[in-house]
């Protein structure tokens, strides 16, 4: 069976005098599934929300009102660097080996972490940047001033040129602060959705490549976290009145796509929550789905962590007490991709180098040709591809004693065969002598 992990990190002063958690302890890494149990802690971190990015050999954690950001080893289990920068840092976001960094000033921060090299923008919001959302292909950064801007993940990493740094698009719609920005999976431009959540009640679901309002979803409260379950069929909404809320984007009444009968202009009001934590457990600061669709995690300001089962209505069961204020939760993939090479240390930023060296380790058999290719790139049938066909030939079963009677009779029409062949070769022969003569 497979193991589900999450990685979670806590901020602030511990809320009550109790020994069994340790103060040191920052950040820990859970096992969900089968069962919830903790596999390993990380100390010295205290990470704000959005503030922290997890890669499988390193996690990365930006430290609350400080110019720091903690990379710890996950192979080694310690604190690998303490990494400063100019300004404070906001937001974390990781895109493949890059990490992006939003700052209180309103800069976006790229940093290769194989290389070194450091990118900076200008300062494109007016106030921090809070959030932060990725893709293959663009960063999507989110402020208190608001707005949302949309970059060209390659324009930003182009050498040589300062063209790439100004936003593509931007989406002002909000008028409040940003508190959490969601982006779908997919990429095509007609499909690509991102969700964005504001202290002005409101969720606002967008084309982030068009710019398009899809639809506007209005709360009794300000939403605080958002997710979207992995196909972006349903969002999932934690509140600032302790209610987690379920909107079905495709259900009997489509909210957005070529099914839905409103236009998309119309605000839709979400009223009815899934549930309602105690009050003593403070509203959710932080939120995630867990793979098989059919439960919700929740990180509360009181240090408390819940699962909240979507096959009932049944109270949430409170899975851990980390006594401080969770702050993030962030789950890793069940199958890890592929990489041809693995990062084994982070090397510094250096804004001022304009010579790097990429520190990684190779993996695997990089010289490694599929049988599709190898076909492909060969004059004719390869020589190996007909001996293993015809050894397949030779090494098949041998045959069944039931079907004698069939090769008997397949003997006897061969013999037949053969004597119609020479009776038609002694005919030709005659025929030719009659002809000489």
């Amino acid at each position: 069976m497979l193991s589900e992990d999450i990685i979670s990190s806590v901020c602030g002063p511990p809320i009550a005098a109790n020994t069994a958690v340790s103060k040191d302890i920052g950040i820990y890494a859970h096992s969900l599934t089968p069962s919830w149990a903790t596999k390993s802690t990380f100390k010295k971190s205290s990470a704000p929300r959005h503030c922290v990015a997890v890669s499988e050999t390193h996690i990365f954690a930006a430290q609350d009102q400080k110019a720091h950001v903690h990379v710890y080893s996950r192979d080694r289990g310690n604190q690998e660097a303490l990494v400063a920068f100019p300004e404070r840092i906001r937001s974390l976001a990781l895109a493949h080996n890059v990490l992006i960094l939003g700052t209180s000033e309103g800069r976006l921060i790229l940093w290769e972490i194989c290389t070194g090299r450091q990118i900076t923008t200008p300062a494109c919001h007016v106030q921090a940047v809070t959030c932060l959302a990725v893709t293959p292909y663009h960063i999507l950064s989110a402020s208190e001033d608001s707005n949302i801007h949309v970059w060209s993940l390659s324009r930003l990493l182009e050498f040589g040129v300062d063209a790439g740094h100004e936003p593509d698009l931007t989406l002002s719609n909000h008028r409040g602060a940003i508190t959490d920005l969601v982006v779908g999976s997919s990429t095509n431009p007609e499909t690509s959705l991102c969700v964005s959540a504001s202290t002005d009640k409101t969720c606002i679901l967008w084309n982030y490549q068009t710019g398009q309002v899809l639809r506007t979803l209005l709360f009794p409260s300000s939403p605080i976290c958002a997710s979207l379950d992995a196909s972006a069929r349903a969002l999932f909404v934690c509140a600032e009145d302790g209610g987690l809320y379920l909107v079905e984007l495709f259900g009997d009444k489509p909210l957005i796509g070529s099914r839905s009968a409103e236009l998309s202009s119309i605000v839709v009001q979400v009223n009815a929550p899934l549930g309602v934590t105690d009050t003593e457990d403070g509203p959710a600061s932080c939120l995630m789905l867990g793979y098989d669709g059919t439960s919700v995690l929740t990180g509360h300001t009181k240090g408390k962590i819940f699962r909240w089962s979507l096959m009932d209505n049944s109270h949430p069961a409170e899975l851990a007490n980390l006594n401080a204020s969770v702050t993030n939760l962030v789950p890793m993939p069940l199958i890890s991709s592929p990489q041809p090479f693995k990062v084994v240390n982070v090397v510094k930023p250096n804004q001022t180098q304009r010579q790097y060296t990429i520190t990684s380790q190779l993996q695997g058999d990089l010289e490694h040709i599929d049988r599709f290719s190898h076909i492909l790139g060969s004059q004719g049938l390869p020589t190996d591809t007909i001996e293993n066909a015809m050894a397949s030939f030779l090494d098949s079963p041998s045959v069944n004693k039931d079907d004698s009677k069939l090769l008997k009779e397949n003997e006897e029409l061969k013999a037949i065969i053969e004597e119609q062949k020479e009776l038609q070769r002694a005919t030709l022969l005659q025929s030719a002598g009659g002809k000489t003569s």
